[in-house]
């Protein structure tokens, strides 16, 4: 029985997420790939998008292009010889350092480094007419029809993970630094179908060979002031455990950089469904911005029991304008006790997940970062899988608001 076949649609500009893009400019500005190479890795469609997208968000010209001519070499025979001498005499030192790290690596971790590597580089320096195979075998102890079986084995074992690769990239043209293991949460099912036997620490393996393992970027700004003479609540949130959607809101304000300066990001969300209900980007941090947040939150709301917005002591959140909103529509307020973040965890994790998932790269204007923002959050809400909520979503967890009205 033949096995399904994935079809590649045709992509326009609007199937890329504007996070993407920053992703991909970011790493050809940098060098670790060309544009080309970017087309191929991440399966991007035309043949000028990658280079549209960097003549408009790049910080290099990219509309000409620049040849640089090397020197022409000037040395005698004796200063070749000597330069020659030398080059031997560090690459033998080089050769003897790395085959002992190899050997670390191998007895002490388990990574079998130079049994899984040897058949690539002794191939890939064939190509490249730098050793002779038989040559390399013999000196290594292995034959060449063992060297070629192993070849085999790897190119049929990546023409079978190829549709792996193509569902990684669709999934990650919208949440372009989720993480691998829930990656495999939400692929899992679709290579199964396929016929393809691959386990979670086989797709860590395989991203690691495709160089598309995620990095985690930290980074910390203070961005709340405790000290004023304005009133703070106790703390009603104390870390209980809810039991349905919109119970207890939590609320926090992070830091946001652009090309145009540095920005501020209000956000709201639900303790229990961890739904980002409200936000606002803004130039400065103002009450009168996290009051647009809050009311944005408030307003989507499911039901009419009593509800906790929990905050730090931030001054945004105890000035009377924020707390008049909260009284309006019957909120009790909860703050923290004192300047320790984790009683206010929930959204310090939120700011994280946006930050090291969604908003990597900085834009180039305050406007395309409200759009980046827009996005991020929606993918945030609709796709992003959670470990706390049993790999679901927010917004499905959320949207079971009628059968937590039923309990209640």
């Amino acid at each position: 029985m033949d096995k399904p076949t994935i079809t590649r649609k045709k992509r326009t500009q609007r199937d890329y997420n504007l996070g993407f893009k920053l992703a991909v400019v970011e790493q050809v500005e940098k060098g670790e790939l060309t544009y080309k190479q970017a087309q191929d890795r991440y399966g991007i469609q035309g043949r000028s998008t990658v280079l549209v997208w960097l003549c408009k968000h790049g910080q290099r010209d990219w509309t000409q292009t620049r040849s640089a001519a090397m020197p022409p070499s000037k040395e005698t025979p004796e200063q070749r010889i000597k330069r020659l001498e030398k080059e031997l005499d560090d690459e033998r030192t080089r050769n003897l350092v790395l085959n002992e790290m190899i050997t670390i690596m191998d007895e002490e971790h388990g990574t079998e480094l130079r049994k899984k590597l040897f058949s690539q580089g002794a191939r890939r320096l064939q190509a490249q007419g730098k050793v002779s195979l038989s040559r390399t075998c013999a000196l290594f102890g292995c034959s060449r029809q063992g060297l070629y079986q192993r070849v085999q084995r790897h190119r049929r074992r990546q023409a079978e993970l190829q549709p792996v690769l193509t569902l990684v990239q669709d999934v990650r043209r919208q949440l372009p630094r989720l993480g691998t293991r829930k990656l495999y949460h939400l692929l899992q099912a679709d290579w199964e179908r396929l016929g393809i036997k691959l386990g979670r620490d086989g797709l860590f393996d395989y991203l690691r060979q495709q160089r598309l393992l995620i990095r985690p970027k930290r980074r910390y700004t203070k961005t709340t002031d405790s000290r004023h003479w304005l009133k703070r609540h106790p703390n009603l949130y104390n870390n209980q455990r809810w039991s349905r959607p919109e119970q207890a809101f939590v609320a926090d304000i992070t830091y946001l950089e652009s090309r145009e300066g540095v920005h501020y990001l209000s956000l709201v969300t639900d303790a229990f469904s961890r739904r980002i209900m409200g936000h606002e980007l803004s130039r400065e941090m103002k009450a009168t911005d996290t009051v647009k947040a809050l009311t944005r939150a408030l307003r989507q709301r499911m039901y009419a029991h009593p509800l906790i917005h929990h905050s730090d002591r931030g001054v945004q959140y105890c000035s009377a304008v924020y707390q008049a909103v909260l009284r309006r529509y019957e909120v009790k307020p909860s703050m923290t006790d004192g300047y320790d973040c984790y009683q206010n965890a929930l959204a310090e994790r939120v700011n994280g997940i946006l930050k090291q998932e969604f908003l990597v790269e900085r834009c180039n204007t305050f406007e395309e970062l409200g759009v980046l923002v827009e996005q991020s959050i929606r993918a945030y809400n609709r796709l992003r899988p959670h470990l706390s909520l049993g790999m679901k979503t927010p917004d499905e967890v959320h949207k079971k608001a009628s059968c937590w009205a039923q309990l209640a």
